[in-house]
């Protein structure tokens, strides 16, 4: 029987964690918001944040093989076009979307809209049958439909366009995270490490978003005088460190994830962002002046009620003994490749005693 000792140390590593990754995901939230009031180029800034995060997952990638003395791994193009290229597209409309809604609504409006992600993944999963098919998913379906009607019914600050885009970006989150489980469970393609699978996502993603700068941002970003046309030196080098900076967050907010997942679950990672959701909602309201009102908040309460009882709801399937609900990883013939980034050896034995701590989060 392990101490107390140890389990006040675990709880403080946990909670180190969390506030690790609130850091990161609630600070991209209000510094993307707070960089588009004057910088109006949001498929711009997100290819800077994935050529970012493209090179710092190659550095990451690189330190990692000097460290370990083992190859990471590299897929051949066919697959890499075959089986990475959906996953990048659906990721890369879902951040530029995203992104692009800052332009029109407030973060509030976002947090809440965005919450609605569940949905479309649990649809998603139900059509690749990743999950199975359970009564309580209906009562899931209209918690959170109805939070989020009561939330934009009586919203003093709706903007349609804007929430039209995050939306569709949730819709096209469904997918994202679901293509993104598949991606992540065929062993024979070594890309469990998030890392690795960051890595080759980077490039297919840029890609996939050029043509649609091009469209919309091409000609704007090419006049203006905060890049392409900048009179002063300064400008230009504050418009490069801005962005610079949320691709580092971009980066961090990635890692911080997986991070949580490795050392902790993905139950806690779920239930970290059920109060990182009212952490963003308070802190709109504290400080950038959102508007919230009594039905507003009781339409949070009901969406986040139908987010906790779906995660309830796994965590009581894990524990009857019926296993997850998802499909287990294979076993690879290279198995260091399918070791959590930074976790010791002792921590992954320790690990493994519970079952819910190595599921995929989807």
């Amino acid at each position: 029987m392990a101490c107390p000792t140890h389990f006040l140390c675990k709880a403080l590593r946990t909670v180190g964690l969390v506030l690790f990754y609130y850091a990161f995901s609630i600070g991209i939230t209000f510094y993307n918001k707070w960089l588009m009031k004057d910088f109006h180029f949001p498929l711009f800034m997100t290819l800077v944040h994935l050529t970012i995060i493209f090179c710092l997952s190659t550095l990451t990638r690189s330190a990692m093989q000097c460290w370990t003395g083992k190859p990471r791994v590299t897929l051949p193009w066919k697959v890499y076009l075959s089986k990475v290229a959906p996953t990048a597209l659906a990721t890369t409309l879902d951040i530029g979307l995203s992104n692009w809604s800052f332009l029109f609504i407030t973060i509030s409006l976002y947090t809440m809209t965005k919450s609605s992600a569940v949905l479309f993944i649990l649809f998603f999963s139900l059509l690749f049958k990743l999950e199975e098919p359970n009564p309580f998913l209906i009562l899931v379906v209209v918690l959170i439909s109805s939070g989020l009607f009561m939330f934009t019914l009586k919203s003093t600050q709706f903007n349609l366009e804007g929430f039209i885009m995050v939306l569709l970006a949730s819709f096209i989150g469904g997918i994202r995270w679901t293509l993104t489980q598949l991606l992540m469970q065929k062993a024979e393609l070594g890309l469990q490490n998030p890392i690795d699978t960051m890595y080759h996502l980077q490039p297919l993603m840029f890609l996939g978003l050029f043509p649609l700068f091009l469209l919309n941002e091409g000609l704007s970003v090419s006049t203006t005088e905060k890049l392409f046309r900048v009179s002063e030196l300064s400008h230009l080098l504050y418009s490069l460190v801005t962005l610079s900076v949320g691709g580092m967050l971009a980066f961090g907010l990635g890692f911080s994830e997986f991070l949580l997942v490795s050392r902790t679950s993905s139950l806690t990672l779920s239930i970290a962002g059920i109060f990182k959701e009212v952490c963003t909602l308070l802190l709109a309201v504290e400080f950038l002046g959102d508007k919230m009102s009594t039905v507003n908040w009781l339409g949070f309460a009901v969406c986040l009620s139908g987010i906790s009882l779906h995660i309830g709801l796994k965590t009581y399937r894990n524990k009857v003994g019926n296993g997850p609900m998802v499909r287990n990883l294979q076993v690879r013939e290279n198995p260091h490749l399918e070791l959590p980034l930074l976790q010791a050896k002792d921590d992954y034995c320790e690990d493994t005693n519970d079952e819910e701590e190595h599921e995929i989060l989807y």
